[in-house]
């Protein structure tokens, strides 16, 4: 599957560069006007994620939450005139999840001990998500007002979803003053995928327990979902070292907001096992509709020629009893003309959702119930550190692009529920001539 991902991804790049060359040279200007963007960018990305913890919503909050996910995506800029640019973003995302194994523990090796702690080596451990999303900026004569429209498509074996919005911004007070609004929706599909022990003619004669297992379990009718955003901005230039920025964003959700696969264990319901494997009472069950509105603001001041401070906050809450504070600061800090460095820090807080309850609280005489430790109350700190290499004159090429910067980050993440996770990203961005 790797070699195959990266087989298409080298095949993708050189055809990229071979069109965005004719785009390019096609569409050649002699005028002086200024374009938006000087000349076709291509960048290249690739982040790697791990995380491991005990809680793992597949079975029921208790158990192995180890996860491995390789991202690379491809990212082109083509200016198509002097004020108009399209940009191309496809990707591929290939997970490796010891949890999401859960969903069927009983495939793979029969000699394994079926166990909520250990993987599953069977199809279900593993997914790939491929999208594409392709936009579209237009920008006024006198530079002042944009215009974006986008769209979105991603597919995975459980999960298809497509999206469209747009945006338009404009900039007055010599440019000093910027508003904007952007809107999207999200139009969802699930392919529901259940326990394995709650499909239609489930039996195993290893199953223990108190009586025949016989769960109460209805598969959800709709498998629809659906999303609906605004988001309003103002930036502001405050001073010769001060920028302030604020937004708003008010989503909505419709439809199954549920996770098909994650198991429910009730406090008033008998156990049943396969092996040391506890088999679901349910899966969880949430409301069909969510109201989030988080909103907040950035501030940034530049100290020196060298020093950056760049911090943000958001304030979050929504309807299902959610409210979370984030508080981030970076620090670019400028080496030489080349080289800058970005140390990082951010915490994060929230409160348990309404619905949330650990592995046998819940009732089978509730609504709605979750034991998924997303919708937990926690807190969560999270360090970075960054290097950015950035040649202004592009000196180094790759056929006729020339290496316009390099960006490696890394950055490790606490939860005070047990997870924790590290992700690494690599970026580089490619110009044309």
């Amino acid at each position: 599957m790797e070699h195959l991902k990266y087989y298409f991804l080298n095949k993708l790049l050189l055809f990229v560069i071979v069109f965005v060359g004719t785009v390019s040279f096609a569409q050649e200007d002699t005028s002086y006007k200024k374009r938006v963007l000087e000349a076709t960018e291509i960048e290249l990305l690739f982040s790697y994620y791990g995380q491991d913890g005990q809680n793992a919503a597949v079975t029921g909050g208790e158990g192995t939450e180890e996860l491995t996910d390789a991202t690379s995506s491809i990212v082109v800029k083509i200016p198509l005139n002097e004020d108009d640019v399209l940009t191309v973003d496809a990707g591929i995302s290939a997970y490796t999840s010891a949890s999401s194994s859960n969903v069927n523990p009983l495939d793979g090796d029969a000699s394994r001990t079926v166990s909520p702690f250990s993987a599953s080596s069977g199809a279900s451990r593993q997914d790939v998500l491929t999208y594409f999303n392709p936009s579209y900026q237009h920008t006024s004569n006198d530079r002042n007002s944009i215009v974006n429209a986008k769209a979105y498509v991603s597919a995975e074996y459980d999960y298809f979803s497509l999206g469209f919005g747009g945006g338009y911004a404009h900039l007055f007070n010599e440019k000093n003053t910027e508003v904007s609004v952007n809107v999207q929706a999200f139009l969802d599909k699930w392919n529901s995928q259940y326990p394995i022990e709650l499909r239609n003619g489930f039996f195993d004669s290893r199953t223990s327990g108190t009586g025949t297992y016989a769960p109460d379990f209805t598969a959800f009718e709709k498998e629809t979902r659906n999303s609906y955003s605004i988001s309003l901005g103002l930036s502001q230039v405050l001073g010769k070292k001060l920028q302030g920025s604020v937004f708003l964003d008010l989503v909505s959700q419709t439809g199954l907001l549920s996770t098909p696969f994650q198991r429910i264990y009730f406090a008033d319901s008998p156990d049943f096992f396969i092996e040391d494997f506890q088999l679901a009472d349910d899966v969880e069950r949430l409301p069909d509709s969510r109201f989030k509105v988080p909103i907040g603001g950035r501030l940034n001041y530049y100290l020196n020629d060298r020093v950056v401070l760049r911090s943000y906050y958001r304030f979050y809450a929504d309807n299902w009893g959610i409210t979370s504070h984030t508080a981030n600061l970076e620090v670019p800090i400028k080496l030489n003309d080349s080289f800058t460095v970005y140390p990082s820090y951010r915490y994060y807080s929230q409160t348990a959702a309404d619905y949330f309850y650990p592995k046998e609280i819940a009732l089978s005489t509730l609504d709605f119930y979750t034991s998924d430790y997303d919708l937990s109350g926690y807190t969560a700190n999270q360090y970075g550190i960054g290097i950015r290499y950035k040649d202004i004159f592009a000196k180094a090429k790759v056929l006729t692009f020339g290496l316009k910067n390099i960006n490696l980050r890394f950055n490790a993440y606490d939860r005070s529920d047990g997870l924790n996770a590290f992700i690494m990203t690599l970026g580089t961005t490619f110009v044309g001539d």
